[in-house]
């Protein structure tokens, strides 16, 4: 027998040819160093299509088994490594079949009847994805067991919620965690809906205008458990929007790791010391022995970017093509391999973090009690005694100056020094102004009392559970 994946001699498109491809030109096109992944999916693709031959009367079942059995030959040589991949493949469907009629003799030149490149690109495409969202996902579904678990222990502890960086109220730190389980949530029903788009069969599109063969295409879908079928042959090879869909919505699930990773860099800098970060997702310093520098989080902040930049390569390459199929396609799998690499990878980090993550609750809690987060309390108590609430604000806001010219903050205030500003404060004012209260007082869906927030961590924990 040949060596696995020896090159054919002649390239399967060579008969209209009489000069040969320049090797630069085939170092240029090829796209084996980036398709090869799909070898599984061009595989699965490739049996599938064999069954429709035969279905078809275009193979003998004789001739189906010796293929399939081929097929699954191919493969258990790629998994073993025992594949020598070469340029002169030009891509991964190539190489399969140059390897299968090594191994079937002259049947293998078979496999390609009714099928294009086009039409098989895209369905290894599409089965990919498939698989790959649902892994991300599942990994969201992770991430926000891990938000969820750290909330529940962290149920009792409070600091500053922020508008514009600024100090502003009192919130929950599991109500604060809470957001991010909403963000993901929102994230992985983007990935769930991007499926719809996904899982439909362009297979039996052929290069762009259908196939002469009796293809029974419905079949062929429900081989490979697709609801759909595409329903015209030229958009079916040329249409990309499922991989720009799919990188937006991986663009969105990086926006919120980034948001989440500049928060964990800052809390657990010496300026705020909330939090401290596992020493397995940290580095230090090659000059500085008191470092410890949050490297995890600064690179998926970083690499947001990049998935950002992949998205528009890919939405740019897209802008000018006319139909059906052009070569430009190729570069749809660079950008959306690498960006769905990054985003699992930046996801399950995440994950790990949370698990070794140590929260420094007084420091917290101090921060919560400090400066003038409550002025809002203030300003509220006014409101339910009567006071038009624009009224109302301004009177806390001269409350808070007076105070921070005097160097203090509302820690300590007396209700003499209250009523030197509004007659309305009364003996109940001072109850306004604790941290506990603010808190409880915010009992509404969605609010930062201790009831909502605990209503929701058990609603969500019982939908993971459900999905898993």
């Amino acid at each position: 027998m040949k060596a696995p994946g020896k090159p054919p001699s002649r390239k399967p498109w060579s008969g209209r040819f009489r000069g040969r491809t320049d090797p630069q030109v085939e170092t240029f096109t090829s796209s084996l160093a980036v398709d090869r992944r799909l070898y599984r999916h061009d595989i699965v693709g490739s049996i599938a299509h064999c069954r429709a031959l035969e279905r078809a009367g275009l193979l003998t079942p004789r001739e189906t088994t010796r293929l399939v059995a081929g097929l699954n030959q191919v493969e258990r040589e790629i998994n073993q490594g025992r594949f020598r991949f070469a340029a002169e493949h030009e891509d991964i469907h190539m190489a399969v079949e140059a390897r299968l009629t090594e191994i079937v003799g002259p049947l293998g030149g078979k496999l390609h009847t009714g099928r294009s490149r086009n039409d098989q690109v895209a369905l290894d495409l599409r089965l990919y994805l498939r698989e790959a969202v649902a892994e991300l996902v599942a990994g969201l579904r992770r991430l926000q067991e891990s938000l969820v678990a750290l909330a529940f222990r962290e149920i009792g502890t409070v600091l500053p919620g922020y508008t514009h960086l600024q100090r502003a109220q009192p919130v929950l730190l599991a109500h604060h965690l809470l957001a991010y389980v909403e963000m993901a949530e929102r994230d992985k029903a983007r990935l769930r809906d991007a499926l719809r788009r996904i899982n439909v069969l362009p297979l039996g599109s052929g290069a762009l205008a259908g196939t002469n063969y009796p293809l029974d295409r419905e079949y062929t879908a429900r081989l490979l458990d697709f609801p759909a079928v595409s329903l015209n042959s030229l958009d079916a090879v040329s249409d990309r929007d499922f991989v720009v869909e799919t990188l937006a919505a991986l663009s969105l699930v990086m926006m919120h790791a980034s948001r989440f990773a500049e928060e964990l860099i800052l809390w657990s800098s010496q300026e705020f010391g909330f939090v401290e970060l596992p020493d397995a997702v940290c580095t230090g310093s090659s000059m500085m022995p008191q470092k410890k520098n949050p490297d995890v989080p600064e690179l998926i902040r970083g690499r947001t970017g990049r998935v950002y930049g992949h998205l528009l390569t890919l939405l740019t390459v897209l802008k000018g093509l006319p139909l059906s199929y052009n070569r430009d396609l190729q570069e749809d799998k660079a950008p959306l391999f690498d960006a769905m690499d990054t985003v699992q990878a930046c996801v399950g980090l995440l994950t790990t973090l949370l698990g070794g993550l140590t929260v420094r609750r007084e420091t917290m809690a101090r921060a919560a009690r400090s400066g003038f987060l409550l002025a809002t309390e203030l300003a509220d108590y006014l409101a339910r005694k009567g006071v038009p609430f624009r009224e109302a604000h301004a009177v806390v806001g001269r409350i808070v100056r007076d105070r921070m010219d005097r160097g203090r903050d509302l820690t300590g205030i007396t209700l003499d020094e209250l009523r030197g500003f509004s007659k309305a404060f009364e003996k109940d004012a001072l109850d306004a102004l604790t941290v506990e209260g603010a808190l409880e007082r915010k009992d509404q869906i969605g609010g930062t009392a201790r009831t909502r927030v605990v209503a929701r961590l058990k609603a969500v924990q019982k939908s993971l559970r459900a999905e898993a």
